[in-house]
């Protein structure tokens, strides 16, 4: 029997959620989760993959008020940090600064990877969040089956989330939890920017 399925609320935790499609809120469900793990005194570790902007909310937040929560970053780093932390009117989304080629994505997401499959593996944190692993995986930057092994390797203890558009079957059929968000309406199709505490 898997951790977790006795249906006692207070057995503990140990399942694995999946948030994909191509709506908005995958993240932002993952974050709305750690917030009430935190509220439960639980730890919790993010690993954000293809990410490297620390002006973003839940990154400052983690930094500033929450030190349960911690936050490692695997993508290329904004140039203009620094900035958007002091001046929210300064944009995000128009210079492109922070994409990588796909070289500097394959490698930083096998590191990302490498670090999630200690902490999954550890025990130490109640809760991880593997953000963005599915695009990771559906860009063919690290592999399904090494993904699967760490599903297969992590303490029973842990409750696991990966989120990002595009999880594999694979990945699928081996959560506890598979929501899809999907999307209907967004600014972006009529040219709105992201927007501070937003989307970032």
């Amino acid at each position: 029997m898997r951790f977790g399925e006795t249906g006692d609320a207070k057995t503990g935790l140990g399942l694995v959620h999946v948030y994909t499609g191509d709506g908005k809120g995958k993240t932002t469900a993952a974050l709305g989760l750690a917030l009430r793990a935190i509220g439960h005194g639980i730890k919790v570790y993010m690993i954000q993959f293809l990410k490297g902007g620390t002006y973003v909310g839940e990154y400052m937040a983690s930094e500033t008020f929450m030190p349960n929560f911690t936050i490692k970053q695997f993508g290329k780093k904004c140039t203009y940090s620094e900035m958007y932390k002091k001046d929210k009117d300064y944009s995000c989304g128009s210079c492109r600064d922070c994409f990588m080629t796909s070289t500097e994505m394959v490698s930083s997401s096998k590191d990302a990877l490498e670090l999630a499959k200690e902490v999954t593996s550890s025990g130490d944190s109640g809760l991880v969040i593997l953000d963005e692993i599915n695009v990771a995986l559906s860009f063919k930057y690290i592999k399904t089956e090494d993904v699967l092994e760490m599903l297969k390797n992590k303490s029973k203890s842990t409750e696991l989330v990966l989120t990002g558009r595009g999880a594999p079957e694979e990945i699928r059929a081996e959560a506890d939890y598979v929501t899809v968000l999907q999307r209907e309406k967004h600014p972006f199709d009529r040219g709105v920017m992201g927007r501070w505490g937003v989307e970032y």
